[in-house]
């Protein structure tokens, strides 16, 4: 079984709820497992076994109880400047993509669907994460992360929108409406993330959303100030790690928002019951 969270932007809160919710399976006992296809990032880290993979996949591995692998990050691009980006495939250095020499994308795509499949050959369920928009129009014809994922392998998916940037239902229903007609469907609900307030202000606009795409509202996260891995370009979190151990204080930070999730009402057993 597998569930994706994708995003209505980069810096939605993707990695924050994927490790969530991962957290939460992890509390109830279920064998879980993170994993991003692709990640843009040069927050990094390296496994036990030498792999490297975003610092984004060690913490939601962490979330679950897991020792970081080089399978929940099969490729990774680190920009190096100059037009230059590195590739990462399955933790191991692969070759530069430049103005002149684009990415395999057929290689990258197998490489991540080999991993993935690992993956669901090993736990109970697969907790994937997407990459950037699942709706980058430019983009869309060699999606891996998003569209690819569930067109490919068929995964739920569960939409996340940041209340926090302004404008969150035009970002819903605009991600919503502009994906591919065989992938919509899969597209089964919405959360609102980083919310500060009163949740029932919003009760209009979520029927609203509900009523012209189908997708069901499964909660509102609430606002808390802490510290959580991010990708580089939006590493603009004003939350704190408390104490030495980073892994530590990471783990208590989600769990902290796991709570007040919650506490907040958001439907998890609805989630669990989409994968």
């Amino acid at each position: 079984m597998s569930i994706l969270f994708i995003g209505t932007a980069s810096g939605a809160g993707k990695t924050t709820v994927t490790a969530m919710y991962c957290r939460h399976l992890r509390r109830k006992g279920v064998r879980v497992a993170p994993y991003k296809a692709v990640n843009l990032s040069l927050n990094s880290y390296v496994t036990q076994e030498g792999k490297e993979i975003g610092m984004g996949q060690a913490f939601q591995a962490w979330a679950s109880g897991l020792k970081p692998s080089g399978d929940m990050n099969p490729v990774l691009l680190k920009p190096s400047g100059n037009g230059r980006i590195q590739t990462v495939l399955c933790g191991t250095p692969a070759g530069d993509v430049t103005e002149k020499k684009s990415m395999d994308a057929p290689l990258a795509s197998a490489v991540a669907y080999e991993a993935y499949d690992r993956l669901r050959s090993k736990y109970d369920v697969v907790v994937c994460e997407g990459s950037g928009s699942p709706v980058e129009l430019n983009l869309m014809d060699r999606d891996i992360a998003n569209i690819g994922l569930m067109r490919n392998r068929r995964v739920p998916a569960i939409l996340v929108g940041d209340i926090e940037r302004g404008g969150v239902f035009a970002a819903l229903y605009g991600t919503w409406l502009l994906l591919p007609d065989d992938v919509r469907p899969l597209v089964k609900g919405f959360l609102i993330n980083r919310f500060r307030g009163d949740a029932s202000l919003l009760d209009g606009g979520v029927r609203t959303i509900e009523d012209i795409t189908g997708m069901k509202h499964l909660g509102t996260i609430p606002y808390r100030s802490l510290k959580f891995p991010e990708e580089d370009s939006l590493s603009d979190s004003d939350g704190r790690l408390s104490g030495d151990n980073a892994e530590e204080a990471f783990m208590s930070n989600i769990d902290a928002l796991l709570d007040a999730a919650l506490e907040a009402g958001v439907d998890f057993q609805a989630i669990e019951r989409l994968h």
